[in-house]
């Protein structure tokens, strides 16, 4: 049988910084499984990075200039690994959190 992980929440970022869990705990090494994001009244981003602001960028997802039109991505497969933390670069969002295991 195939890898399985339970899934959890992160806390809602609203600012570019560390992913955490609901305590404000570190994540550490973990995959990424599914994305919501609120976007804000103009067009943005989210650049996921594995370790800090300077790290290797592992994905970007653009969003539409609307703040009533979320963001859902579910990623294929056992999501996506960061080896050492996860780091999100917001530009024009108003809200992120990550469902990882």
């Amino acid at each position: 049988m195939g890898m399985q992980t339970d899934v959890q929440a992160s806390a809602v970022l609203t600012a570019s910084g560390q992913i955490t869990d609901q305590n404000s705990n570190n994540l550490g090494r973990s995959r990424i499984k599914s994305i919501y994001i609120v976007p804000s009244g103009t067009a943005g981003s989210v650049v996921f990075k594995d370790n800090g602001s300077s790290g290797v960028t592992r994905i970007t997802i653009n969003t539409v200039a609307s703040a009533t039109q979320p963001t859902y991505v579910l990623l294929p497969g056992e999501g996506l690994l960061f080896q050492t933390n996860i780091y999100a670069t917001l530009t024009n969002i108003g809200s992120v959190m990550v469902f990882y295991g």
